[in-house]
């Protein structure tokens, strides 16, 4: 029987681009080898989509060394990804990891999906008919409309989210609607942790980070981006209200329909994936004990684990 004494959460953060999954895998592997298991949670969100392998940068399993990876690849690109319904798929999961006795580490750049589970947050419902109405105004009038009704309403909440990610805004409408309070109302100010964890965040200089993620774009157009977002056709991803927006995929669509050239669905792609990377770092800023650690210092995992 496995043990019951606590296992403490690991949660490796920060933006894109800086290495979390390679970090994740190193530090399992310290600890494997000194007689402690431990497996690896997916928190990104769009890693959880079958099928979208290139644009999210998905380790194969080829490359986990060994280690038990969960809550990857359990999406159809025609499903909706949303952080309520990861939320206790993820705390399941890593209640399970810890009651076979194993560490879990938590890894992404998705923060909401991150604090949803390392923070004891409760989520509004939601209301189909809302939901639809705002959907159709999305449909007729674009994002725009939307966002600034959004500023109006509960301006933090609109500049963590961006005005370019359409799904969220409509969602942030539909919580304030349901609930009459701003969205931010909804997360705790000042976070409860849900089980003891250390949180590690990793960071780069804003120029380095910039070059990295503009040569990693490049690189998933080089190595068949367009042709996977092809291959998803058939399975429904222009249906997708997530799948289909996604950075990378979105403009790999609008590249196949005609509607960008490569140059412009590269160029594209990298605005909003810098714009994607200030948001996460803003938004991991603010967990109280974070340890941050540089992307590219020398043995990364021993310093990540001295912070155990």
């Amino acid at each position: 029987m496995a043990s019951a004494e606590p296992r403490p959460l690991i949660a490796i953060v920060g933006p894109t681009g800086t290495g979390k999954s390679d970090l994740s895998l190193a530090v399992a592997e310290r600890l494997i080898a000194v007689g402690q298991p431990a497996e690896i949670v997916n928190a990104d969100a769009m890693q959880l989509y079958r099928g979208m392998d290139i644009g999210t940068a998905k380790l194969p399993p080829s490359q986990w060394r060994g280690i038990p990876h969960h809550l990857f690849d359990i999406l159809d690109v025609t499903d909706e990804a949303t952080v309520a319904r990861y939320q206790p798929e993820a705390r399941e999961t890593i209640t399970a990891v810890r009651e076979r006795g194993a560490i879990p580490i938590l890894v992404g750049g998705s923060g909401l999906y991150v604090s949803s589970v390392i923070y004891d947050f409760r989520f509004p419902g939601t209301d189909p008919a809302v939901r639809g109405r705002l959907e159709a105004e999305l449909a007729e009038h674009g994002p725009g409309v939307l966002y600034r009704r959004l500023k109006e309403r509960d301006a933090a909440a609109a500049a963590s989210i961006g005005a370019s990610n359409a799904r969220r805004i409509i969602r942030a409408l539909e919580v304030i609607e349901l609930t009459g309070a701003p969205y931010g109302a909804s997360l705790p100010e000042e976070p409860v942790p849900w089980l003891p964890t250390v949180i590690i965040g990793l960071r780069a200089p804003r120029d380095e980070l910039i070059a990295r993620l503009d040569a990693r774009v490049e690189w998933m157009w080089r190595d068949g981006l367009v042709a996977e977002a092809a291959s998803l056709i058939p399975a429904g991803i222009d249906r997708g209200v997530t799948a289909s927006r996604a950075i990378g995929y979105a403009q790999a669509l609008g590249q196949l329909r005609g509607a960008l050239t490569e140059p412009e669905a590269i160029a594209h792609t990298q605005q909003l994936t810098r714009r994607y990377a200030r948001r996460q770092m803003s938004w991991f800023k603010r967990y109280p004990g974070i340890a941050w650690l540089d992307y590219d210092a020398p043995d990364l995992a021993s310093l990540a684990l001295d912070r155990l």
